[in-house]
């Protein structure tokens, strides 16, 4: 992949019997952010610059500005990722960057730093699927948790429904045929009038609503139990609103939203515990930004506990985009021998387990 010293200093690094210490990067969308994670589990730093604030006066993320402001703090976060974990250039095994899939301008970013730090200090470069990098968030807190097991990963561009082999070994057994669950979150806070982000918004206001007020439809895909839909789900919602406001009927904000929730999670968990239970596995887990959501979490654990499965979810920190999450992946492919070399380019459309 390049140098002598890069690979002699992945040889360094398999032949030690201990750490293996990782700094990695992300930058997939709207956060930009380094971890240094030991071993895969253990997280020395965890730095995030999150730019909300930047994007919610026009109603979502904006790339352009996504890929500005990445260039702007990536060197900082970097800097203060090694500061907080108390590691040098040399403490440091490798490099792991997200590199797909994402906003190709953000990717870029993120990619061309890790390739320059790589090149630079000799260190190996391994690239990471920003999904797996997800998946693997489970693995920080939950430190008994191994393949196999079921994982429903759930954020603004994703749902997918995974049955985790192994360590970088991914099935996916079902996904959405149109809107992402969080996607939907977002369209529909917008049409109530929340704003962005609309997925927490949506769930601190649901709490003052009633779920079953309004009878918003669960979408099924026919031959397809796995697959997800909540296009029809969007605009079921869009049309009651619409129907409210042209008969100038009141609407309860609280409500419209508890009940498109609980038709959200409902669905999830459904298919989910499905897959469960045909795929004979004990394990479940949780991962993406949406697996932050109260109702979410705590509908998979009830359903968990009622049928004796384990439940593994990441905290809140590690739900959003994150760079622990990427070390955690990044580690894993590390120890397969996985490696990159400096022609390591963005792939916004890559899918899981694509290499």
């Amino acid at each position: 992949m390049g140098t002598e010293g890069i690979e002699k200093k992945a040889m360094d690094a398999n032949e030690r019997l201990g750490d293996v210490c990782i700094l990695a990067i992300e930058s997939s969308c709207d956060e930009t952010a380094a971890a240094v994670v030991r071993n895969g589990r253990e997280v020395l730093s965890n730095i995030i610059f999150s730019q909300i604030d930047l994007h919610k006066v026009y109603g979502g993320v904006v790339p352009e500005i996504a890929s500005r402001k990445h260039i702007e703090k990536i060197n900082q976060v970097i800097r203060e990722a090694l500061e907080v974990a108390g590691k040098t250039w040399d403490d440091l095994d490798a490099i792991a960057v997200t590199y797909g899939p994402g906003l190709v301008g953000a990717l870029l970013v993120g990619v061309a730093e890790a390739k320059a730090i790589s090149y630079a200090r000799k260190l190996p470069l391994v690239g990471v699927h920003h999904i797996e990098g997800h998946i693997s968030a489970n693995y920080i807190e939950n430190k008994d948790l191994e393949p196999p097991f079921i994982c429903l990963v759930v954020s603004g561009g994703h749902t997918h429904l995974v049955r985790v082999k192994d360590y970088g070994e991914y099935e996916i057994l079902g996904r959405t045929r149109d809107d992402a669950a969080g996607e939907a979150y977002d369209k529909v806070a917008r049409a109530i009038g929340l704003g962005y982000p609309g997925g927490p918004k949506i769930d601190c206001l649901s709490k003052e609503g009633n779920p079953d007020a309004i009878a918003f439809p669960k979408a099924k895909v026919a031959g397809a139990p796995y697959d997800f839909s909540f296009s029809g789900l969007k605009s079921a919602v869009l049309n009651y609103l619409n129907g409210c406001r042209m008969k100038g009927e009141p609407i309860s904000e609280a409500d419209v939203a508890a009940s498109f929730q609980k038709a959200v999670v409902d669905v999830l968990v459904e298919h989910a515990m499905l897959a469960v239970k045909e795929s004979g596995l004990d394990k479940f887990a949780l991962a993406g930004g949406v697996a932050s959501n109260s109702a979410l979490r705590a509908a998979a654990e009830s359903a968990c506990q009622e049928r004796g499965i384990r439940f593994y979810r990441p905290s809140p920190i590690f739900c959003t985009d994150n760079a622990a999450m990427i070390g955690a992946a990044g580690y894993y492919e590390y120890r397969k021998g996985v490696r990159h070399g400096l022609d390591l380019n963005a792939v916004p459309n890559l899918r899981l387990g694509e290499r």
